[in-house]
C-alpha cells in the first residue's frame, strides 16, 4: 500500500478521487499528516467511513521513540527512531538564540564510507521515504513541545544519494499547507556527487547546500572519502560553480579537522587557493571520535591556526561550536549502541 505522507497536495487530491471521495478532503487529510498523528482515527473531521478507507488504502508511518538522550551541557537531544520494519535512524534537535535545529537522517546506513564516519560503518540498508524524514520532524516537535524552525540534513545517510525521495521531502516540508520551514531555513549537506550536485542546481531551490570537502588535495581526500574516487576535487569544484551560477545561493564547505591529516598548514594555504573567489564559507569541525577509525581529533590551538591562515588568504571560516559533547555527538553512535555494535 502507499504510504500516505508520501503524497504532494495533488497526489493527495487524485488519490482520493479515485476513490470517489470529493477533492476537499485533500486539504483537511493533508493537514492531519503534517501533524504527528498516530492513526487515521485521530483525523476527528472526517467521518468513520472515510478513515476507514484509509485504513484499507494507505499507510501512516509512525516512527516509535526507541531512545533518547539530552545533554546536560546545552540541552541538545538527540532521537533513535525505530522506524517501519525495525529499522533505526538518529535525529538531533540544537537549540539556538535564532531557534530550534533539527538535524535528520535520510538513509538507514550509508554507503560512502567515509572514514571519520559512524553512519556508513556496516554499509546501506535503505532508504528513507520522504514521509518517514518528514516524520523526523514531526515527531521531534511533539516530543519537545517546541516548533522547529531550521532543518539540516546531515544526519545519517547521503542525502543525494536518496536524490527523489529527499527532492519530495523538501518540498513536502516547505509546503504552505504542511509544516512550511522555508526553503531558506533548510541545508542540505553532501559528500561531494558532483554529477548530483549538477541536476539539483536545476530545480533551483531557496536551500542552501553545504559540500564535505575535508580535504583540498585528492590524495588525502580519497583516503578519507571513497567518493573522491569517483569525483576527484577538481571536478566536484566545477559542480559547485554551476551551482552556484545557477542559483546564486552561496555553498558551505565542511572540512574535518584531523590531527596530522587534514590541519598542515599546507592543506589551509591550497583550500584558500582553491576557494579564493568563490561566494563561500568554510566550517571547520572538530573530529568526533569514532572507535573503529584512526582519525584524532586537531587541538583548538591548531584549528585557531588554520581559520586564521584561511581568513588571512580572503577566505571566510569559523570553527563550529560542538554541542552535546556528552550524548554520543557522533552520528551513527547511538544506533549502533542500540544495536549492541552492529551497524
Amino acid at each position: 500500500m502507499t504510504e500516505i505522507k508520501n503524497l504532494t497536495m495533488e497526489e493527495l487530491k487524485t488519490a482520493l478521487s479515485e476513490l470517489g471521495e470529493k477533492p476537499f478532503r485533500a486539504g483537511q487529510i493533508f493537514k492531519w499528516l503534517h501533524t504527528p498523528v498516530q492513526s487515521f482515527e485521530e483525523m476527528s473531521n472526517l467521518s468513520k467511513a472515510l478513515r476507514e478507507r484509509l485504513r484499507e488504502h494507505f499507510v501512516l508511518t509512525v516512527p516509535e521513540m526507541a531512545r533518547k538522550q539530552v545533554s546536560a551541557v546545552d540541552g541538545t537531544v538527540k532521537y533513535l527512531w525505530r522506524m517501519q520494519g525495525g529499522d533505526c535512524v538518529e535525529s538531533v534537535l540544537m537549540h539556538y538564540e535564532h531557534g530550534n535545529t533539527a538535524c535528520v537522517s535520510t538513509q538507514v546506513g550509508c554507503r560512502m564510507g567515509c572514514k571519520f564516519c559512524a553512519s556508513g560503518q556496516g554499509g546501506l540498508k535503505r532508504h528513507l521515504s520522504p514521509g518517514e524524514i518528514l516524520d523526523e520532524i514531526l515527531f521531534m516537535q511533539k516530543d519537545s513541545g517546541e516548533k522547529i524552525s531550521n532543518i539540516v540534513l546531515m544526519g545519517t545517510g547521503e542525502p543525494l544519494d536518496n536524490y527523489q525521495n529527499v527532492l519530495k521531502f523538501l518540498h513536502l516540508v516547505s509546503c504552505s499547507g504542511g509544516v512550511n520551514i522555508g526553503q531558506r531555513h533548510i541545508s542540505l549537506s553532501t559528500s561531494g556527487i558532483a554529477d548530483k550536485i549538477e541536476k539539483l542546481a536545476k530545480e533551483k531551490l531557496q536551500i542552501t547546500l553545504s559540500v564535505s570537502l575535508h580535504a583540498p588535495d585528492d590524495e588525502t581526500r580519497s583516503q578519507i572519502m571513497p567518493v573522491n574516487d569517483a569525483f576527484p576535487v577538481e571536478r566536484l569544484m566545477r559542480a559547485c560553480n554551476t551551482y552556484f551560477d545557477t542559483t546564486g545561493r552561496r555553498i558551505s564547505y565542511e572540512y574535518m579537522m584531523a590531527r596530522d591529516v587534514t590541519d598542515r598548514p599546507w592543506q589551509a594555504e591550497k583550500l584558500a587557493k582553491l576557494l579564493r573567489g568563490r561566494p563561500s564559507h568554510v566550517n571547520l569541525i572538530p573530529l568526533n571520535e569514532v572507535a573503529e577509525s584512526p582519525l584524532k581529533p586537531s587541538s583548538k590551538e591548531t584549528m585557531r591556526r588554520f581559520q586564521q591562515a584561511l581568513e588571512k588568504r580572503g577566505v571566510t571560516a569559523t570553527v563550529r561550536r560542538k554541542l552535546g559533547p556528552d550524548i554520543d555527538a557522533a552520528c551513527g553512535q547511538l544506533r549502533r549502541r542500540e544495536q549492541g555494535g552492529n551497524p
